[in-house]
């Protein structure tokens, strides 16, 4: 069989900070099958990342007011004052963006004291954000304005050169309108823009670099589309030999019902799902070795009408087995870090480079009544071993040189979560990881240190609502109570929490709305969330909400811009009334404005009502919810197999004597037990009853993580009552326990 040349690549734009992984989890599968014996071959770029580079350059700047001058546009103001400075912004424009690469880290003295840049609009509010950046640090300051400097030659291109322009994101208004295909086919033959030249030039150095037989393009977002079919319509015009592949979240959920044949005026396939199996079929039929209808999961154009084809035998090939995801080829060195927002999770997002991972497939929850619980991508749920996971991790840190992960899981399980911290630590690695979350009653204060100590710094999780009635409705799992309780156990381990708020749920009314949002200043006053976001209910085709939307008191009125007759493109966004609840769009700009200030940790006795323009209720939650949820901790839901594990050292012992009163009121001398420990800040000492004390030291280095098999708590309470020592649920209550939980003994 002759050997196949597979190109990976993620079309603009995605993110600055670091590469989206679909190419790196293909690449990463793909090597694992050519060592088994497939002859392919697989290679990959990020266009997004080059195409941003190319334009923010001394040449590309050079460039685009030399044409901006040529053509004579006319400019707003700002674009106009932009272009007076061109020579500023060519002069700075290479340091910056090596600023931005952690090249150059120096530059923050000159950027920070504001003579350096040129400025234009988006530094017009600076001075009314300086009470929130009051704390930040030079560099992350200079990253702030780099980014505002930046941006305002973003507004200067999206006005006078390409529409269409965003940093993460391009046309992404046409991916997501895209009911039909005549807007995006009409935006497809506008003349060339300098961004899509770009795009071009760099799309065909690739193909040069590496002489693909077929190409693959990941659209995990809107904003991916359009640059996408610009890469096919270039292939097919100028490579028409090579196989064009698209597939990707956007297809996922966007395109399960695709009808409409000028899409493959552009690419060849359409995918859907998990692409390991549909890329193999794909390949096997591309080598003459299998017929079309045999491939998994494709939509083909035939004869001019798209057709499905799922006859593949073959099933999707498990977790374990999909590989180490490989981020060779990628420019990992060149990627730019920014800070856009203030809201410390989406820095997260912009800001460094971080290494994406899942622990498991799928959500091991799957109930959510708003969510695309139907789709594989979250029904199939399937986790891999801690073990395995760890030595991914290691074979990436090894590849990249980064130990920041982002384990880009639609809810990480909380059992996998402890098994991958207790291995992390184990193993002596040193990572940065954070993740999504489900409010799980399970995440007890000592698992939140376990993960805090293996270097989770960060959580994010699903609030929604803020009200029982509709978390219920939502089969959230969760109560407002519970996600206080939890929150407040990451916060005391030092993990930021993030939350995802969510309003215009089906029947949601005025009155749960204001309460909703009295919940949330409850919980950013008590100090357990500390960022958070609100999200616009949007109905989805393939969630519960969208299949039965007379189960939720809504009703259903298709996609955006019906037309019958006409063959559908994208079908997922769905339109809908919402009779019995509130106009949810009235909310949209108090529920911002308030939470950007509680996330500044202000405003919280500001009326709620001043939020908004319109006369709404009080609130009906009681003033002090939160902090008495907090308070009424429920019990620690130990797992049936849950371990002991002691993250200090393991200490010394003294023997010394101690006077007690005997109950004739006849001192007695006894001997006591003095153990001395060393931690990484402080040096402590445990008094204990002797016999208890010999027996720590017994179990201590039983209880580390570097022991030969974890202990059970079971098998710890077994051995103290072999001893004879007295009831072990009483050494539980002792102050003996108590000041080695505050110390590191941990029950996970």
């Amino acid at each position: 069989m002759t050997a196949q040349t597979v190109l990976l690549l993620t079309p603009p734009f995605t993110q600055l900070n670091t590469p989206y992984p679909a190419t790196a989890y293909l690449k990463g599968f793909l090597n694992a099958q050519a060592k088994a014996g497939l002859p392919v071959r697989a290679h990959q770029a990020d266009l997004g990342i080059e195409v941003i580079l190319d334009l923010f350059s001394t040449r590309g700047l050079t460039d685009l007011f030399a044409e901006l001058e040529a053509a004579e546009v006319a400019l707003s103001d700002n674009s106009y004052r932009i272009c007076r400075l061109q020579r500023d912004y060519i002069r700075t424009i290479g340091p910056v963006i090596r600023f931005l690469q952690n090249k150059n880290p120096t530059l923050a003295h000159s950027i920070c004291d504001r003579s350096y840049l040129p400025e234009a609009s988006r530094f017009a509010d600076l001075d009314e954000l300086d009470w929130a950046f009051g704390t930040m640090g030079l560099q992350d300051k200079a990253r702030h304005l780099a980014t505002l400097y930046l941006e305002d030659l973003g507004d200067l291109i999206q006005e006078a050169v390409d529409p269409h322009f965003g940093f993460s994101r391009y046309a992404e208004r046409l991916g997501r309108s895209a009911t039909y295909f005549d807007e995006m086919h009409t935006a497809l033959q506008a003349p060339a823009t300098r961004i899509t030249i770009s795009l071009q030039h760099r799309l065909e150095s690739h193909i040069q670099r590496t002489q693909p037989d077929v190409v693959c393009l990941t659209v995990p977002f809107p904003g991916n589309l359009f640059g996408a079919l610009v890469c096919g319509k270039y292939l097919k015009k100028y490579h028409p030999h090579i196989q064009v592949v698209m597939g990707g979240g956007y297809c996922n959920t966007e395109l399960r019902s695709l009808q409409e044949p000028r899409v493959f005026d552009y690419v060849d396939f359409v995918s859907l799902d998990d692409g390991e199996t549909p890329l193999l079929s794909l390949l096997d039929h591309l080598a003459h070795n299998r017929p079309l209808e045999q491939v998994k999961r494709v939509f083909a154009r035939i004869d001019g009408a798209v057709k499905y084809h799922n006859g593949a035998i073959e099933k999707d090939v498990p977790q374990r087995e999909t590989g180490t995801p490989d981020y060779r080829e990628l420019p990992l060195l060149d990627y730019l870090s920014v800070i856009e927002v203030v809201n410390p999770m989406h820095r997260l997002w912009s800001d460094g480079r971080w290494n994406k991972l899942t622990l498991a497939h799928g959500c091991y929850w799957g109930k959510c009544s708003f969510c695309d619980i139907t789709l594989d991508y979250i029904k199939r749920y399937e986790p891999v071993t801690a073990s395995l996971l760890c030595d991914r991790i290691e074979e990436i840190i090894e590849q990249t040189g980064q130990t920041g992960f982002h384990f880009v899981d639609e809810a990480a399980p909380p059992a996998l979560m402890r098994d991958v911290a207790l291995e992390i630590i184990r193993r002596n690695l040193t990572v940065t990881w954070w993740t999504n979350i489900r409010f799980e009653v399970s995440f007890t204060p000592d698992l939140c240190r376990l993960l805090k100590a293996s270097g989770c710094i960060a959580v994010s999780g699903g609030l929604e609502v803020a009200s029982d009635r509709l978390l219920e409705r939502m089969k959230k799992g969760v109560t407002v109570a519970q996600v206080a309780r939890v929150a407040d156990a990451f916060t005391q381990a030092g993990i930021m929490v993030h939350a995802y708020l969510m309003y215009g749920f089906p029947t949601q009314t005025v009155q749960e709305t204001i309460d909703s949002l009295e919940m949330v200043r409850q919980l950013f006053e008590q100090g357990v969330v500390q960022s958070g976001f609100w999200h616009r209910f949007a109905m989805t085709a393939h969630s519960p909400v969208g299949l039965n939307p007379s189960g939720f008191d809504v009703q259903r009125l298709g996609p955006p811009g019906h037309v019958a007759g006409t063959p559908t493109f994208a079908d997922n966004d769905l339109e809908h009334a919402d009779p019995l609840g509130a106009n949810h769009d009235l909310f949209a700009e108090g529920l911002r404005k308030s939470l950007f200030n509680y996330m500044h940790g202000v405003c919280f006795e500001f009326p709620l009502h001043k939020w908004f323009d319109f006369k709404v209720p009080s609130t009906s939650i009681p003033p002090r919810y939160i902090e008495k949820s907090i308070r009424q901790r429920s019990s620690d839901h130990e797992r049936p197999n849950a371990l002991v594990v002691w993250l200090g050292s393991v200490p010394t012992l003294e023997v010394f004597e101690a006077q007690t009163q005997s109950r004739g009121n006849r001192a007695e001398v006894v001997g006591m037990a003095e153990l001395e420990f060393y931690d990484r800040q402080n040096h402590w000492l445990l008094e204990a009853d002797l016999a208890v004390g010999e027996w720590l030291i017994e179990q201590m280095p039983l209880l580390s993580l570097e022991a030969q098999q974890p202990m059970l708590l079971a098998r710890l309470r077994v051995s103290y009552e072999d001893a004879e020592l007295g009831s072990f649920e009483q050494f539980r209550a002792s102050k003996v326990w108590k000041q080695l939980g505050e110390n590191g003994l941990l029950v996970v």
